[in-house]
Formats: C-alpha cells, structure tokens, sequence
C-alpha cells in the first residue's frame, strides 16, 4: 500500500496538484482509520488530506479513477468467464453470435437504457466494449479511439430516436423537454461508462502509471492558450478572474511601506559620530518602487486573439500597481482600444466591441506588424516616453510584409524597456513568414509565454522593475 500511495501522490504532482511529503504522510494515516474496501470513503480521505484548491479537485479525481479502479478480472481466467456467461444471461444473449449478436445487445441497451436498469447497463457496456473496442494488450492507442468506436458500434443517435419515440410525448410541448433532457441524461451516463470500463481494462492492461501518463491533462493554469479547445477556455475564464485578484495582492504586499531599502551611507556615517566613528546603528533609504507605465501593443488576428486577450485582461487587473495602462490592438491597421476596457467591464464583450468597432483593419485584415507598427508612430507620437514599458504581444508573422524593423526600434529607442511576448514554440520562430529574429534585435528580452502561469509570472515582473533589462543596440 506505501509504494501503492507513492505512485498516487507522485501522479498528483505531475499532475500539477501540489502534495507535501506531509501531507502524504497524512494520508496513509487517514487510511489507517477508514474501510478500505469502500471506494468512497478511501477516497474522501484522500481529498480531504492532498487538495487544497478545488480547481485540483478534476486533477485528483482523475488520477483516483486510474489508481483506484474497479478492475476487471484477468483474460481467460475462472472469474472472468463467469463474468461472461453472468453478462449475457443478464441481457439474454446467450447462444447469439455475429452480426446478430451486436443487434441483440443494442437491443438489450435500448430496454436497459428504457429501465433504466443499472445492472443490465453496466453488462450491455462491458460486452460492448469486449466486441467493439478492438483493444489488444500493449497496444499503443488511446482511450478516446476505443471509445469512439464503442459509441459507434452501438448508435447512440438510433437509440436516442427509439428513445424518444418510446417515451416521448407531443411534439413542441414542455413535457417532450423534459424527455429529452432526461433522454440526454442517460445516454451522457452512458458515455461516462464506457470512458470508465476503456480505463479499468487499460489499467489492467498497462498498469496504472502508463495509463495517467496518456490521459493526465494540463492543469489549466499550463493550457495552451492558442490551441486551447472551447472547454480548455471556459475553465481559463473560471480561473483568470481569481488569477489575476491573487496577482494583484501579491503586488501590493511586495510594495508596502517597511522594507528595507539600500544603504544611506551618509546618514550611517553621521550616527557613527556619537559611537566613536563605529557604524553601530546602520540606516537605510526608504525604498521607492517605480510605478512604470504600460502600452500593450497587441495583435488581434485570429491565431493569437484568444493569447491577447488575456493578457490585456492581466494587465488591466492589476492596474492598480501600475501608473497608467494604454491598449492598442492591431492586424494590419492599429487602434487604441484603452477606453473598451473601462472599470466592471466585460472582456468578452471588450474583444467583441474591438472587432466591430476598432480600426484595426486597414488593408485586407492579415497581420501586416510593419504597417501596424509604422502606423503607430505616424498616429501616436508621444504615447510612449522615457517612463514607458511597452509590451508587444503576438506571432511576429507577418504574411511576408515588409517588417519594418526601424519603426519598432524607434518605439524602442523611446520606452523605457520593449518586451515581446510571444505564444508560439521557440522552435517555429523565424520559420515560415515569422521573423521574430529580426524584431528581437531591438527588444530588450523576448518571451515565449503560452499559458497563464507564465503569463503572470511576466505581468509581476513588469509590474515590479529591478533592474533595466540590458537594451540590444540595433
């Protein structure tokens, strides 16, 4: 059971829910005092011992389904045929075989389903998944193609149908709503069946740490802002709001008044006069961080949107620690949209009023920086000043306009530091129509940043400067 415990907490960690050794050994008591043949309550003392944020509740909950599965007994052995001969006497299909065996266990499904009898469809699903998977030990392939070939298999669209005509009642009428959402409720318990019966026999296959290593997700601090899915994004838009309120505390503890500055050595020397010439009593400076102000210039075009939004949405959160905040968006044209992300806004509706409403679009709406950039300079002059830290968040493709690389080193030459932040892998930089190379020449440090976490290590290192990143000379 240790080593067994060891396995689960080390996949929690790469799984970006943070354990302490502590609180693993807090774990394996917690054990010691529940019923561990009840899944339920070993696993509400496992919860209540490593999670700590219910953002890591989806993490540990995946992670406990592939360690603590119900797994099926063994290929060829005693206890699995019985589990057969059990599973087709259940739904009746003893003796069938072929093609008419897969529409007698649709059938027996769609009556199940109908019943709603929970022990029927737990059988139909693992017959189910026996001749429709396809799954061969040692095999290569994840959970999601052998389920999309059991789903198939079984036509859920055709017994969704048999479903409704079975149970359904006039058609427009709230009751017929009520059906369907209750029809919808069994075939998505369905689904979540299946999922779970694929993971058991790859668990049983593989063993646990093979399987959490091909199903384990990102925690969604580390998603992929640019290729994240609509669902990868909704539980961004859950998190960043939190994010950016923990961002902003942060902030404000690291600049409040008390801390120790750099040394006042005239004022040290002057005390020392009443102790003989001894710096007995050392004084400090009282220290003054810079508030630096911020432009964001960021590309709007359909690749990176989703990147830029988020990081207006970061900088403006934490504005307070800041001493003045400008937005400009650009594709090929360039707007300031500042005035679109006003106190209690909605950054959804920001992004959407920005593309309807900005001028961001001058020639034929395909990123064009170069324009962009120069255009800025013709429109804008002033906006940026010795005080300025100008951030240019985008791809840096330019669908193989003319970069001009002089506009940005102007913007450069004017601001107190340039930084780019870019969502793309380093590894595609300077290929294709991306000339990251070029503009790097005058920023001061470029980034890759592609999610949140990186993303808010940045905003907190701009909002509270050191140092003067090292200007590269054009």
């Amino acid at each position: 059971m240790p080593r067994f415990l060891t396995g689960f907490v080390d996949e929690l960690r790469q799984s970006g829910v943070p354990v302490s050794m502590v609180e693993a050994i807090d774990a394996g008591r917690a054990l010691e005092h529940v019923d561990l043949g009840s899944r339920s309550m070993v696993k509400a003392a496992l919860a209540a011992t490593m999670v700590k944020n219910s953002r890591h509740l989806a993490a540990f909950e995946a992670a406990f389904e592939i360690y603590f599965s119900l797994l099926p007994p063994p290929d060829g052995t005693v206890e699995a045929k019985l589990r057969v001969s059990s599973d087709l006497a259940a739904l009746g299909m003893a003796g069938a075989g072929g093609e008419a065996d897969l529409d007698a266990l649709v059938e027996a499904l769609f009556l199940a389903l109908r019943d709603r009898d929970s022990g029927r469809i737990e059988a139909a699903i693992r017959r189910a998944v026996t001749m429709l998977a396809g799954m061969e030990p040692g095999r290569p392939v994840g959970g999601t193609y052998y389920m999309y070939r059991v789903l198939r298999g079984l036509g859920l669209e055709g017994l969704r149908d048999r479903l409704l005509e079975e149970m359904g009642a006039a058609t427009g009428s709230f009751d017929e709503r009520l059906v369907l959402d209750e029809i919808d409720r069994r075939l998505e318990d369905l689904r979540a069946e299946v999922r779970a019966e694929i993971r058991r026999r790859l668990v049983a296959d593989r063993g646990p740490e093979q399987v959490a290593r091909t199903l384990r997700r990102p925690p969604v601090e580390e998603v992929d802002l640019v290729t994240a899915t609509r669902e990868d994004l909704a539980a961004i838009e859950a998190v960043v709001h939190p994010l950016t309120r923990r961002l902003a505390t942060r902030l404000a503890r690291q600049r409040r008044p008390g801390r120790q500055g750099r040394l006042d050595f005239r004022r040290t020397m002057r005390r020392s006069l009443s102790t003989g010439g001894v710096p007995a009593d050392p004084r400090f400076r009282r220290p003054r961080p810079e508030k630096p102000e911020i432009v964001v210039l960021a590309d709007i075009s359909g690749s990176v949107a989703t990147f830029a939004r988020f990081t207006m949405q970061l900088v403006f959160a934490v504005q307070s620690q800041l001493r003045r905040v400008r937005s400009f968006a650009f594709i090929d044209g360039i707007d300031e949209v500042t005035g679109f992300f006003g106190p209690g806004s909605d950054f959804g509706d920001a992004m959407r009023r920005i593309g309807s409403e900005a001028a961001i679009v001058w020639m034929d709406g395909h990123s064009d920086y170069g324009h962009a950039f120069g255009a800025f300079i013709d429109r804008y002059q002033g906006v940026v000043g010795p005080r300025t830290t100008v951030i240019v968040a985008g791809d840096a493709r330019t669908n193989y306009h003319d970069p001009n690389q002089e506009a940005l080193g102007r913007i450069a030459a004017d601001a107190r530091a340039l930084y780019w932040l870019n969502p793309e892998a380093k590894r595609y930089w300077d290929t294709g129509d991306s000339v990251m190379g070029v503009y790097s020449k005058v920023c001061d440090e470029v980034h890759e940043v592609r999610n949140l976490r990186q993303l808010s290590r940045f905003v907190e290192k701009v909002a509270l400067p050191s140092t003067r990143p090292v200007r590269h000379s054009v």
